[in-house]
């Protein structure tokens, strides 16, 4: 049985690696020769009348993707904690063409606050089309320097994984009747993990793992979109560290990759390499990894 394991092991796998070395570059050749073609073809959603529930949309993403909503037509149900915030983004949001906008201000950490902020969309508008979780909290910290009380890390999941789960549960029956969608917006640090992101980046792998499989329990039943964004300038995000893409053109990628129905998207594009890096070299970005550390060391919350 060993002498079988080893062989299947050194067959199969370089049988594998060889192949996905021929297919890869063929599939995005043909991706970048045939794509204009295929964006035609492919049937885009409209948003017109449409009604979206997004959480965290007091600032960064979640406030740039009210705006791309609110421009397509969209009914908006915006969701987040500081109310003179959510105020201002819902005006502007009206002032950009939304025919209907109310703001919940909640804390989507407490399922309660989840319950309630989509039972007053359904309220409301009567449907749900589009569920966007957002709301998202970071710390950037060595794990060494936490103190041995990780209580004051429990937002962290609370927020990011268990935010997300809460908002979903009470959006499903209604998701299901509009044939709606679920847009998660992840991390490309829950693809690969960055020093000083432990937590984080713990938090955003269990989103992504946590609705792979909800899209296979769904099937065609409701859309998921997993959303990977590199840095996006936010108050999450100090430009001075990264080189930062902006929120309106993240915002922007990402309701049209939505509308056409994609399972994933990676935003800005070029941070695939990060994946692939990961996928097939890890000892390389690991090594790179150290030559580029995030320096914040504060908590900072973008809903």
């Amino acid at each position: 049985m060993g002498f079988t394991s080893d062989l299947l092991d050194i067959v199969l796998t370089s049988s594998a690696f060889s192949a996905l070395l021929l297919f890869v570059p063929l599939f995005h050749l043909f991706r970048f020769l045939f794509s204009p073609f295929i964006k035609i073809s492919k049937r885009h959603e409209t948003l017109a009348g449409k009604v979206v529930l997004i959480t965290g949309a007091s600032s960064g993403i979640g406030e740039a993707l009210a705006y791309q909503y609110a421009r397509r037509g969209a009914r908006l149900a915006l969701v987040a904690r500081r109310v003179v915030r959510l105020r201002a983004v819902l005006d502007q949001a009206l002032r950009l063409g939304a025919p209907d906008a109310i703001m919940i201000p909640a804390d989507v950490s407490k399922i309660e606050d989840a319950q309630r902020f989509v039972d007053k969309t359904i309220h409301h508008f009567g449907q749900l089309d589009h569920l966007v979780n957002n709301a998202g909290i970071n710390q950037v910290k060595f794990f060494e320097e936490f103190s041995v009380n990780f209580s004051n890390l429990a937002p962290i999941m609370d927020i990011n994984f268990w935010g997300s789960v809460y908002a979903t549960h009470f959006a499903v029956p209604h998701l299901r009747k509009s044939k709606g969608k679920i847009v998660v917006i992840s991390s490309l640090s829950g693809w690969c993990s960055l020093p000083k992101l432990s937590f984080y980046s713990a938090s955003k792998a269990a989103m992504i793992s946590f609705f792979e499989s909800l899209r296979a329990e769904f099937g065609s039943d409701i859309g998921i979109t997993i959303v990977t964004p590199g840095p996006v300038k936010s108050e999450m995000i100090d430009p001075k560290t990264w080189p930062v893409e902006s929120a309106e053109r993240c915002a922007e990628a990402i309701v049209k990759s939505t509308c056409r129905g994609d399972l994933y998207l990676i935003e800005p594009s070029w941070f695939r390499i990060g994946v692939w890096l990961n996928w097939l070299f890890p000892s390389l970005l690991e090594w790179l990894s150290h030559f580029k550390m995030p320096n914040d060391t504060v908590a900072k919350r973008n809903n």
